[in-house]
């Protein structure tokens, strides 16, 4: 069975990120590499080729659709690969390499919430397991088909087809926009209205709202409305015993919320497949500046004043010295603060004003300045533009790992937050563990860096990279270790194990630590109430 899908106009990678005519090919991955290689200190001369997905032998699908869902289904080779792995460091090794170790039996496209129904109700049937697919942008194991022995099969349900932006209500500020809708796609849409979502993960060009919300994805806004639970008006979904929906409403204190059970749900309740989401009018007025600190902490105390002083700016990343290097961000070596504005509605420059005293009450050193939309068309600053470097940087980072792996270079992240009166023994301890495991297990040459993502009245989300030497063929097993040090810090110092990336199957041993028994046993028992035989993507969040 083959399905032609309604987003396959351009074939997804099978192994990295983005599209197959977006991956460098053996040429340019050899010429980058030397840059690679001259940046960091280390790496592979040779660049490797990954596995090619026509030379794939996957196991035999245990599964059959029955007529009813033949015309939606697939069991190619092709279709299973691309969506048997999100987009992990492990992830996209083991596809690179031709590793398989769990595949979906068949991937179903639905066209709209009946076929959704039809596919959960028919595995229901079966005992088949079902994983709920958006953009397959997961880091942390949210959509592999590692659902145990218990089951005949795995069915992963792509919502690709379901891409539309039903409704706007331009009175309201609010759309209703289908869950398989990427963030290109419901962005183009909403661009007619004149309105905007302005929620801007770094996987925002192939991430779905529907995973956003599944996920509680952090995006654009550094401060004030920094998941996307600040942006849901109301979330509709389909679960083996019916329809959830809640009230749509601007906000209601009746009782717990409906929408905040499926936020974060992992799919494990039933597969959301449209929500109204507030959206406001585009940004006309902007400002951004970058300001240099010779002292990270001193840094970080100046992003402290700054998340508490009400101004609530759009952007506010802070990248320590080793962040700034290893991506270009500034000829300077120093912690590099970048700060942003922007309205639809009034002029932002005084409001920079003030951000950039704040900043300079904490010793810092303004680096450049750029103000548009009031009669302003450029820049202040001197130099290079430290902000547009780093947004470069920062959107062509998937793209550069995928060159990483094929020059046997390790990189990968994780992220947490932590209240800012225990931040700074916290940041201590948590690099100091993952620089121990790094270059314990990866030699000297690994480098740990620490930015803040988005920041708080009452503390920052710390994210941090690791770039190391990596063993070719060992490269799993490496990180696994790092990964598990790394997180044993964090839960051992109070921070969270994840602040925007979600739990995923990768996370739930330090999850479990996390959450409170009684709330894992409320959770249980939600997900039997509307998931009686415990299908729906089983192993994240909590045991069926």
């Amino acid at each position: 069975m083959a399905v032609d899908a309604s987003a396959a106009s351009r074939r997804r990678s099978v192994w990295g990120w983005g599209y197959e005519d977006q991956q460098l090919s053996a040429r340019d991955a050899q010429e980058a590499a030397a840059g690679v290689r001259a940046h960091l200190g280390f790496g592979a001369d040779d660049v490797e080729e990954p596995v090619e997905a026509s030379g794939l032998e996957l196991p035999a699908p245990r599964l059959r659709a029955p007529a009813s869902l033949a015309g939606i289904c697939s069991d190619e080779t092709a279709d299973r690969a691309a969506h048997a792995y999100g987009k992990a460091y492990r992830d996209i090794v083991r596809a690179f390499r031709g590793r398989y170790d769990h595949v979906p039996d068949l991937v179903a496209f639905p066209r709209d919430e009946h076929d959704v129904a039809a596919v959960i109700e028919w595995c229901g049937e079966r005992g088949a397991a079902v994983i709920p697919y958006g953009g397959g942008t997961s880091v942390v194991g949210g959509v592999e088909a590692a659902v145990g022995s218990g089951y005949t099969g795995a069915v992963t349900l792509d919502l690709s087809a379901l891409d539309r932006v039903l409704e706007v209500d331009r009175r309201s500020r609010a759309a209703r926009i289908q869950g398989g809708a990427t963030g290109p796609a419901l962005e183009g849409q909403l661009r007619d209205h004149g309105v905007t979502l302005r929620h801007f993960p770094q996987s925002f060009e192939l991430a779905t709202l529907g995973g956003w919300i599944a996920t509680r994805a952090g995006g654009h806004f550094a401060t004030l409305y920094t998941h996307i639970d600040d942006l849901v008006e109301s979330v509709r979904a389909i679960t083996p015993t019916g329809e959830w929906e809640s009230r749509r409403l601007p906000g209601s204190g009746a009782g717990p919320s409906p929408d905040r059970m499926l936020l974060g749900s992992e799919g494990i309740l039933g597969v959301i497949t449209e929500a109204w989401v507030r959206v406001q009018d585009r940004p006309v007025f902007r400002s951004s500046a970058s300001v240099g600190y010779g002292d990270f902490l001193a840094a970080a105390e100046a992003v402290r004043a700054l998340s508490q002083s009400g101004l609530h700016p759009s952007n506010c990343r802070l990248l320590d010295p080793k962040e700034v290097e290893l991506t270009s961000a500034s000829e300077q070596s120093e912690a590099l603060l970048i700060v942003g504005f922007e309205s639809a509605d009034h002029p932002v420059s005084h409001w920079m004003d003030r951000a950039l005293e704040l900043a300079g009450d904490h010793g810092g050193t303004v680096r450049s300045r750029a103000d548009k939309g009031e009669g302003s068309s450029g820049g202040n600053g001197a130099g290079a533009d430290p902000v547009g470097a780093w947004r470069q940087a920062f959107l062509r980072a998937p793209y550069i790992r995928d060159l990483f792996i094929r020059m046997g270079i390790l990189s990968d992240t994780f992220e947490t937050a932590i209240t800012w009166d225990r931040f700074p023994e916290f940041h201590s301890s948590v690099m100091e563990a993952a620089n121990d495991a790094a270059r314990r297990v990866c030699g000297a040459g690994a480098r740990v860096s620490c930015r803040f993502t988005h920041v708080y009245p009452d503390g920052p989300a710390p994210y941090f990279t690791i770039v190391a030497p990596a063993r070719r063929g060992s490269e799993v097993e490496q990180w696994d270790e790092i990964k598990s040090a790394a997180s044993d810090a964090v839960i051992a110092a109070g921070g969270t194990i994840t602040h925007h990336h979600a739990v995923g199957r990768d996370h739930r041993p330090w999850y479990d630590r996390q959450r409170p028994d009684r709330f894992a046993a409320a959770l249980r028992g939600a997900k039997s109430a509307v998931d009686p035989n415990g299908i729906m993507n089983p192993g994240v969040l909590i045991e069926p």
